[in-house]
Protein backbone atom coordinates (compact mmCIF):
# COMPACT_ATOMS: atom_id res chain seq x y z
CA UNK A 1 0.00 0.00 0.00
CA UNK A 2 0.95 3.36 -0.40
CA UNK A 3 0.33 5.55 2.36
CA UNK A 4 0.35 9.75 2.43
CA UNK A 5 0.43 10.74 5.75
CA UNK A 6 -0.55 15.43 5.81
CA UNK A 7 -0.94 16.29 9.19
CA UNK A 8 -1.37 20.01 10.14
CA UNK A 9 0.63 21.03 12.89
CA UNK A 10 -0.74 20.92 16.81
CA UNK A 11 -0.64 24.09 17.73
CA UNK A 12 1.94 24.87 21.04
CA UNK A 13 3.21 21.25 21.26
CA UNK A 14 3.80 19.62 17.88
CA UNK A 15 4.90 21.15 13.90
CA UNK A 16 2.81 19.86 11.00
CA UNK A 17 6.56 17.85 10.20
CA UNK A 18 6.69 16.36 13.73
CA UNK A 19 3.46 15.20 13.77
CA UNK A 20 3.94 13.33 10.47
CA UNK A 21 6.73 11.73 12.06
CA UNK A 22 5.19 10.53 14.46
CA UNK A 23 2.35 9.09 12.78
CA UNK A 24 4.87 7.44 10.11
CA UNK A 25 6.69 5.47 13.51
CA UNK A 26 3.24 4.30 14.27
CA UNK A 27 2.24 2.94 10.68
CA UNK A 28 5.55 1.38 10.42
CA UNK A 29 5.03 -0.59 13.73
CA UNK A 30 2.53 -2.49 12.02
CA UNK A 31 3.04 -2.38 8.58
CA UNK A 32 7.14 -1.71 7.56
CA UNK A 33 6.39 -2.77 3.82
CA UNK A 34 4.40 0.36 3.06
CA UNK A 35 5.45 2.69 1.20
CA UNK A 36 4.71 5.96 3.06
CA UNK A 37 5.42 9.52 2.15
CA UNK A 38 5.14 12.57 4.43
CA UNK A 39 3.78 15.62 3.51
CA UNK A 40 3.47 18.42 6.55
CA UNK A 41 0.57 20.62 5.98
CA UNK A 42 -1.10 23.46 6.30
CA UNK A 43 -4.21 25.94 5.64
CA UNK A 44 -2.19 28.77 4.92
CA UNK A 45 -1.93 29.81 8.77
CA UNK A 46 0.67 29.94 11.34
CA UNK A 47 3.64 27.01 10.37
CA UNK A 48 2.70 27.43 6.51
CA UNK A 49 6.39 28.78 6.17
CA UNK A 50 8.29 25.95 7.91
CA UNK A 51 6.00 23.16 6.03
CA UNK A 52 6.62 24.51 2.80
CA UNK A 53 10.12 25.26 2.77
CA UNK A 54 11.12 21.63 4.85
CA UNK A 55 9.19 20.05 2.34
CA UNK A 56 10.14 21.43 -0.68
CA UNK A 57 14.27 21.48 0.93
CA UNK A 58 14.06 25.80 0.61
CA UNK A 59 15.77 28.21 2.47
CA UNK A 60 14.64 31.08 5.11
CA UNK A 61 15.79 34.15 4.92
CA UNK A 62 16.15 36.51 7.97
CA UNK A 63 15.43 40.24 7.85
CA UNK A 64 15.13 43.18 10.53
CA UNK A 65 11.61 44.62 9.70
CA UNK A 66 8.53 46.63 12.25
CA UNK A 67 6.85 44.40 14.60
CA UNK A 68 2.91 45.29 14.63
CA UNK A 69 4.02 48.29 16.76
CA UNK A 70 6.89 49.54 15.24
CA UNK A 71 9.35 47.60 17.10
CA UNK A 72 12.23 45.79 15.40
CA UNK A 73 11.90 41.96 15.14
CA UNK A 74 14.08 39.49 13.46
CA UNK A 75 11.69 37.81 10.47
CA UNK A 76 11.80 34.98 8.26
CA UNK A 77 10.53 34.53 4.80
CA UNK A 78 11.34 31.17 2.96
CA UNK A 79 12.92 30.36 -0.83
CA UNK A 80 10.65 27.07 -1.97
CA UNK A 81 13.03 24.49 -3.64
CA UNK A 82 12.56 25.86 -7.01
CA UNK A 83 14.75 28.88 -6.52
CA UNK A 84 12.20 31.05 -7.48
CA UNK A 85 9.05 31.27 -5.03
CA UNK A 86 8.77 33.22 -1.94
CA UNK A 87 6.88 32.45 1.06
CA UNK A 88 5.63 35.12 3.41
CA UNK A 89 3.74 33.63 6.73
CA UNK A 90 2.46 37.79 7.66
CA UNK A 91 2.38 36.39 11.42
CA UNK A 92 6.04 36.15 11.23
CA UNK A 93 6.21 40.34 10.91
CA UNK A 94 2.43 41.30 12.14
CA UNK A 95 1.36 38.13 14.56
CA UNK A 96 -0.26 37.78 17.60
CA UNK A 97 1.78 36.13 19.42
CA UNK A 98 4.43 38.97 18.89
CA UNK A 99 2.39 41.24 21.44
CA UNK A 100 2.11 40.75 24.76
CA UNK A 101 -1.93 40.65 26.01
CA UNK A 102 -1.80 44.58 27.25
CA UNK A 103 0.34 45.70 24.13
CA UNK A 104 -2.60 44.57 22.12
CA UNK A 105 -4.13 46.61 20.23
CA UNK A 106 -5.76 46.85 16.59
CA UNK A 107 -6.20 50.43 16.50
CA UNK A 108 -2.66 51.28 16.03
CA UNK A 109 -1.24 47.57 14.95
CA UNK A 110 0.23 47.89 11.46
CA UNK A 111 1.38 45.20 8.66
CA UNK A 112 4.17 47.52 7.84
CA UNK A 113 6.62 44.93 8.03
CA UNK A 114 5.04 42.14 6.21
CA UNK A 115 5.28 44.62 3.11
CA UNK A 116 8.78 45.16 4.30
CA UNK A 117 9.75 41.33 3.87
CA UNK A 118 7.85 41.62 0.13
CA UNK A 119 10.00 44.46 -0.79
CA UNK A 120 13.53 42.51 0.62
CA UNK A 121 12.83 39.76 -1.61
CA UNK A 122 11.62 41.69 -4.76
CA UNK A 123 14.61 43.89 -4.03
CA UNK A 124 16.10 40.61 -4.49
CA UNK A 125 14.69 39.86 -7.60
CA UNK A 126 11.71 37.06 -6.98
CA UNK A 127 8.54 37.57 -8.73
CA UNK A 128 6.64 34.94 -7.20
CA UNK A 129 5.26 35.15 -4.33
CA UNK A 130 2.78 32.89 -1.73
CA UNK A 131 1.30 34.93 1.33
CA UNK A 132 -0.16 33.14 4.14
CA UNK A 133 -3.04 35.12 6.43
CA UNK A 134 -3.12 34.13 9.84
CA UNK A 135 -2.65 34.54 13.40
CA UNK A 136 -2.68 38.19 12.58
CA UNK A 137 -2.56 41.42 15.51
CA UNK A 138 -3.76 43.61 13.16
CA UNK A 139 -6.84 45.34 11.34
CA UNK A 140 -5.07 47.63 9.51
CA UNK A 141 -6.75 46.40 5.78
CA UNK A 142 -3.25 46.34 4.73
CA UNK A 143 -2.39 49.92 4.62
CA UNK A 144 1.00 49.54 6.79
CA UNK A 145 1.67 46.71 3.73
CA UNK A 146 1.07 49.18 1.14
CA UNK A 147 2.53 51.88 2.59
CA UNK A 148 6.12 49.48 2.59
CA UNK A 149 5.63 48.55 -1.14
CA UNK A 150 5.79 53.10 -1.97
CA UNK A 151 1.80 53.42 -2.44
CA UNK A 152 1.37 56.52 -0.86
CA UNK A 153 -2.21 56.40 1.52
CA UNK A 154 -2.87 60.38 2.42
CA UNK A 155 -5.50 62.43 4.29
CA UNK A 156 -7.67 65.25 3.56
CA UNK A 157 -4.37 67.60 4.29
CA UNK A 158 -2.17 65.34 2.34
CA UNK A 159 -0.23 63.76 5.68
CA UNK A 160 0.48 60.50 5.44
CA UNK A 161 -2.06 58.15 6.85
CA UNK A 162 -0.99 56.72 10.39
CA UNK A 163 -0.41 53.46 11.54
CA UNK A 164 -3.26 51.32 12.41
CA UNK A 165 -6.89 50.32 11.82
CA UNK A 166 -8.39 53.58 13.16
CA UNK A 167 -6.47 55.65 11.03
CA UNK A 168 -8.18 54.43 7.65
CA UNK A 169 -11.02 56.65 8.84
CA UNK A 170 -8.95 59.39 7.71
CA UNK A 171 -7.86 58.15 4.31
CA UNK A 172 -9.16 60.18 1.78
CA UNK A 173 -6.54 59.49 -1.27
CA UNK A 174 -4.10 56.67 -2.47
CA UNK A 175 -1.19 57.64 -4.85
CA UNK A 176 0.17 54.35 -6.90
CA UNK A 177 2.65 56.20 -8.46
CA UNK A 178 5.58 56.21 -6.60
CA UNK A 179 4.90 51.91 -5.34
CA UNK A 180 7.69 49.29 -5.93
CA UNK A 181 8.25 49.20 -9.85
CA UNK A 182 8.97 45.20 -9.09
CA UNK A 183 4.37 45.02 -8.38
CA UNK A 184 4.43 45.30 -12.97
CA UNK A 185 5.63 41.78 -13.00
CA UNK A 186 5.33 40.38 -9.51
CA UNK A 187 3.08 36.99 -9.26
CA UNK A 188 0.94 37.17 -5.66
CA UNK A 189 -0.96 34.19 -4.49
CA UNK A 190 -2.97 34.40 -1.04
CA UNK A 191 -3.19 31.12 0.51
CA UNK A 192 -6.57 31.54 2.94
CA UNK A 193 -8.62 29.62 5.41
CA UNK A 194 -10.97 32.52 6.06
CA UNK A 195 -13.73 33.12 4.05
CA UNK A 196 -14.78 36.41 6.18
CA UNK A 197 -15.60 39.98 4.29
CA UNK A 198 -13.92 42.93 4.39
CA UNK A 199 -16.47 44.41 6.73
CA UNK A 200 -19.99 43.66 8.94
CA UNK A 201 -20.89 41.33 11.40
CA UNK A 202 -18.81 38.63 9.23
CA UNK A 203 -16.10 40.46 8.49
CA UNK A 204 -12.60 41.30 9.91
CA UNK A 205 -13.31 43.24 12.83
CA UNK A 206 -16.15 41.67 14.27
CA UNK A 207 -15.45 38.28 14.01
CA UNK A 208 -11.34 38.55 14.68
CA UNK A 209 -11.09 41.94 16.36
CA UNK A 210 -11.88 40.57 19.95
CA UNK A 211 -8.94 38.05 19.88
CA UNK A 212 -6.49 40.70 18.84
CA UNK A 213 -7.66 43.25 21.91
CA UNK A 214 -10.80 45.26 20.66
CA UNK A 215 -13.36 46.45 23.20
CA UNK A 216 -17.08 46.33 21.45
CA UNK A 217 -16.71 50.09 20.73
CA UNK A 218 -13.05 49.64 18.92
CA UNK A 219 -15.30 47.06 17.29
CA UNK A 220 -17.34 49.39 16.06
CA UNK A 221 -14.89 51.57 15.32
CA UNK A 222 -12.53 49.32 13.24
CA UNK A 223 -15.67 47.98 11.25
CA UNK A 224 -16.44 51.77 9.91
CA UNK A 225 -12.88 52.72 9.19
CA UNK A 226 -12.86 49.54 6.74
CA UNK A 227 -16.38 50.33 5.21
CA UNK A 228 -14.73 53.75 4.60
CA UNK A 229 -11.51 52.12 3.26
CA UNK A 230 -13.51 50.14 1.00
CA UNK A 231 -14.71 52.70 -0.65
CA UNK A 232 -11.38 54.38 -1.38
CA UNK A 233 -10.39 51.35 -2.40
CA UNK A 234 -13.08 50.96 -5.04
CA UNK A 235 -12.45 54.37 -6.33
CA UNK A 236 -8.81 53.90 -6.51
CA UNK A 237 -9.01 50.38 -8.33
CA UNK A 238 -12.08 50.42 -9.86
CA UNK A 239 -12.95 47.31 -8.14
CA UNK A 240 -15.16 46.95 -5.85
CA UNK A 241 -12.89 44.45 -2.65
CA UNK A 242 -15.58 44.63 -0.11
CA UNK A 243 -17.47 40.91 -0.27
CA UNK A 244 -15.20 38.92 -2.24
CA UNK A 245 -14.57 36.08 -0.16
CA UNK A 246 -11.44 36.20 2.21
CA UNK A 247 -11.24 40.01 1.81
CA UNK A 248 -11.05 40.27 5.98
CA UNK A 249 -8.37 37.94 6.58
CA UNK A 250 -5.57 38.71 9.00
CA UNK A 251 -7.54 42.27 9.88
CA UNK A 252 -8.03 42.72 5.78
CA UNK A 253 -5.13 42.21 4.50
CA UNK A 254 -6.68 39.60 1.96
CA UNK A 255 -8.19 43.12 0.57
CA UNK A 256 -5.14 44.77 0.95
CA UNK A 257 -3.09 42.32 -1.00
CA UNK A 258 -5.86 41.86 -3.98
CA UNK A 259 -5.27 45.91 -4.28
CA UNK A 260 -2.17 46.44 -4.31
CA UNK A 261 -0.57 43.33 -5.93
CA UNK A 262 -3.08 42.21 -7.73
CA UNK A 263 -2.87 38.97 -5.53
CA UNK A 264 -5.56 35.96 -6.39
CA UNK A 265 -6.75 33.78 -3.61
CA UNK A 266 -7.05 30.48 -3.00
CA UNK A 267 -8.23 28.23 -0.37
CA UNK A 268 -5.00 27.62 1.49
CA UNK A 269 -4.94 23.73 1.81
CA UNK A 270 -5.14 23.34 -2.05
CA UNK A 271 -2.81 25.91 -2.58
CA UNK A 272 0.06 24.12 -0.07
CA UNK A 273 -0.55 20.94 -1.31
CA UNK A 274 0.36 21.60 -4.76
CA UNK A 275 3.51 23.63 -3.96
CA UNK A 276 4.43 20.74 -1.59
CA UNK A 277 3.65 18.05 -4.44
CA UNK A 278 0.70 16.16 -2.41
CA UNK A 279 -2.11 16.71 -5.63
CA UNK A 280 0.15 14.68 -7.54
CA UNK A 281 0.83 12.21 -4.96
CA UNK A 282 -2.65 11.46 -4.80
CA UNK A 283 -3.98 9.94 -7.74
CA UNK A 284 -1.49 6.63 -6.45
CA UNK A 285 -2.34 6.33 -3.34
CA UNK A 286 -4.19 4.06 -1.16
CA UNK A 287 -4.53 5.50 2.21
CA UNK A 288 -4.45 8.70 3.85
CA UNK A 289 -4.18 10.06 6.98
CA UNK A 290 -4.55 13.32 8.03
CA UNK A 291 -4.46 15.19 11.48
CA UNK A 292 -4.74 18.51 13.41
CA UNK A 293 -5.17 19.09 17.24
CA UNK A 294 -8.96 19.33 17.14
CA UNK A 295 -11.67 18.45 14.77
CA UNK A 296 -15.41 20.26 15.11
CA UNK A 297 -18.50 21.83 13.50
CA UNK A 298 -15.96 24.27 12.36
CA UNK A 299 -13.48 22.11 10.77
CA UNK A 300 -15.79 21.92 7.11
CA UNK A 301 -14.62 25.73 6.46
CA UNK A 302 -11.31 25.32 4.99
CA UNK A 303 -9.72 23.60 7.77
CA UNK A 304 -6.56 21.29 6.57
CA UNK A 305 -7.91 18.34 6.76
CA UNK A 306 -11.12 18.41 5.03
CA UNK A 307 -9.11 20.98 2.72
CA UNK A 308 -7.54 17.61 1.80
CA UNK A 309 -10.67 15.07 1.71
CA UNK A 310 -11.85 17.50 -1.10
CA UNK A 311 -8.61 16.82 -2.99
CA UNK A 312 -8.48 13.55 -2.39
CA UNK A 313 -12.37 12.50 -2.98
CA UNK A 314 -11.74 12.74 -7.35
CA UNK A 315 -9.53 10.10 -6.93
CA UNK A 316 -11.77 7.70 -4.37
CA UNK A 317 -8.54 7.58 -1.88
CA UNK A 318 -10.03 7.23 1.03
CA UNK A 319 -9.37 9.85 4.35
CA UNK A 320 -9.18 9.10 8.16
CA UNK A 321 -8.54 11.45 10.56
CA UNK A 322 -6.79 11.77 13.71
CA UNK A 323 -7.04 15.06 15.74
CA UNK A 324 -6.07 16.15 19.93
CA UNK A 325 -10.34 16.44 20.87
CA UNK A 326 -13.30 15.85 18.63
CA UNK A 327 -15.22 18.61 19.39
CA UNK A 328 -18.90 19.50 18.74
CA UNK A 329 -20.33 18.69 15.44
CA UNK A 330 -17.16 16.89 14.33
CA UNK A 331 -19.59 13.63 12.55
CA UNK A 332 -19.81 17.18 10.11
CA UNK A 333 -16.72 16.12 8.26
CA UNK A 334 -18.47 12.65 7.61
CA UNK A 335 -19.78 14.40 5.14
CA UNK A 336 -17.23 16.65 3.29
CA UNK A 337 -15.10 13.31 2.38
CA UNK A 338 -13.37 12.40 5.77
CA UNK A 339 -14.24 8.11 6.22
CA UNK A 340 -13.42 7.97 10.11
CA UNK A 341 -12.15 10.28 12.61
CA UNK A 342 -10.22 9.13 15.60
CA UNK A 343 -9.06 11.15 19.03
CA UNK A 344 -5.94 10.37 20.14
CA UNK A 345 -6.48 10.85 23.79
CA UNK A 346 -6.54 7.36 25.29
CA UNK A 347 -7.41 8.61 28.83
CA UNK A 348 -9.07 11.42 30.41
CA UNK A 349 -5.77 13.95 31.40
CA UNK A 350 -4.87 17.44 31.79
CA UNK A 351 -4.57 19.92 29.11
CA UNK A 352 -0.73 20.20 29.99
CA UNK A 353 -0.45 16.20 29.47
CA UNK A 354 -1.84 16.07 26.55
CA UNK A 355 0.45 18.39 24.87
CA UNK A 356 3.33 16.77 26.63
CA UNK A 357 2.34 13.54 25.38
CA UNK A 358 1.07 14.77 21.95
CA UNK A 359 3.87 12.58 20.03
CA UNK A 360 3.07 9.43 21.59
CA UNK A 361 -0.57 9.47 21.74
CA UNK A 362 -0.59 10.25 18.03
CA UNK A 363 2.21 7.30 17.09
CA UNK A 364 -0.01 5.00 19.48
CA UNK A 365 -3.51 6.18 17.18
CA UNK A 366 -1.83 5.90 14.36
CA UNK A 367 -0.36 2.56 14.95
CA UNK A 368 -4.03 1.42 15.98
CA UNK A 369 -5.48 2.38 12.72
CA UNK A 370 -3.05 0.51 10.97
CA UNK A 371 -3.87 -2.73 13.49
CA UNK A 372 -7.28 -2.40 11.96
CA UNK A 373 -5.93 -2.30 8.51
CA UNK A 374 -4.82 -5.11 8.74
CA UNK A 375 -8.05 -6.91 10.11
CA UNK A 376 -8.71 -7.31 6.47
CA UNK A 377 -6.06 -10.31 5.97
CA UNK A 378 -8.62 -12.23 8.36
Amino acid sequence: MQILIAPDSFKECLTAKEAAEAMSRGWRNIRPDDSIILFPMSDGGEGMLTTLVDATDGQYVSHLVSDPLGNLVDAQYGILGDGETVVIEMARAAGLHLLSESNRNPLITSTFGVGQLAVHALDAGYQKFIIGLGGSATNDGGAGFAQALGYHLLDNTGQSLLPGGLALNSLSRIETHQRHPALDHAQFQVACDVQAPLYGIHGASHVFGPQKGATPEMVDALDNALQHYACILEVTFQCAFKNIPGAGAAGGLGAGLMAFTNATMAPGTALVAEACGLTTALPNANLVLVAEGRLDGQSIYGKTPVGIAALAQPHQVPVIALAGSLGDGYEHVYEHGIQAAFSIIPAPTTLVSAMNDAALNLERATENIARMINLNRI
